[in-house]
């Protein structure tokens, strides 16, 4: 993934509260510091928090695109306005979707970052979209096996169909015409989609949203 989180002392507690000794992050455990912090929210258990964690991740696109739309970026062409319009318009889709379903277990609005991007820049901006729409695909593959309600995960699945042909529009303005829609990068030896765990996606994410939000409770 082509941006990666420095893990600093404000990423780990952010999402990992601070009550444990240690935060395991990809795998590794981290100290939290012994330091406690105001939170905003936690993103809940079970059911309620998967959706609350899809429910952020479609917030921070929501707001890219949106942000990419309102700036385009120099030399922008229509074709590609219309598919980032297009991109946008079903992020916010599925942000209002999700914020529905959940109704009062719903997190608050997130307040985001976007101050890394450069969004007069084509390579900017296209570059944080593909780390953003692989993320979304990888975290939906991931998140799937913690459903228990299998309506949920029926729209998960119809959610993360699309955001993978997201990816794949955004891979092909990247670099036309070739095979990189699928590489090796996000399909695995078996021609299988990655997965990644709540613990690899909420680091990433991280440095683009201010609002401190806990995921204590997803594993």
């Amino acid at each position: 993934m082509p941006l990666k989180s420095d893990l600093s002392r404000r990423h780990v507690l952010k999402w990992g509260g601070t009550a444990a000794a240690t935060i395991a992050v990809s795998g590794v455990l981290l100290p939290n510091f012994g330091i406690s912090t105001a939170l905003a929210a936690d993103l809940g258990e079970g059911d309620i928090g998967v959706l609350n964690y899809a429910y952020a991740l479609e917030q921070l696109e929501a707001a890219f695109y949106t942000a990419v739309i309102d700036s385009p970026y120099s030399g922008i062409t229509e074709d590609e306005t219309s598919w980032l319009t297009d991109i946008r318009d079903h992020e916010v889709e599925h942000r209002d979707f999700l914020k529905t379903a959940l109704g009062d277990d719903a997190i608050p609005d997130l307040e985001v970052d976007f101050s890394a991007v450069d969004f007069s820049s084509r390579d900017s901006v296209l570059t944080t979209a593909m780390t953003f729409e692989d993320l979304g695909v990888g975290a939906y593959n991931g998140a799937g096996k913690l459903l228990e309600n299998v309506d949920y995960l029926a729209a998960a699945g119809t959610i993360v169909s699309v955001e993978a042909r997201h990816a794949a529009a955004i891979r092909d303005l990247i670099n036309p015409n070739s095979v990189a829609f699928a590489g090796d990068d996000v399909v695995d030896e078996n021609g299988l989609d990655v997965a990644y765990e709540p613990a690899e996606v909420l680091p990433l994410a991280d440095p683009f949203i201010v609002t401190e939000v806990t995921a204590m409770s997803l594993t």
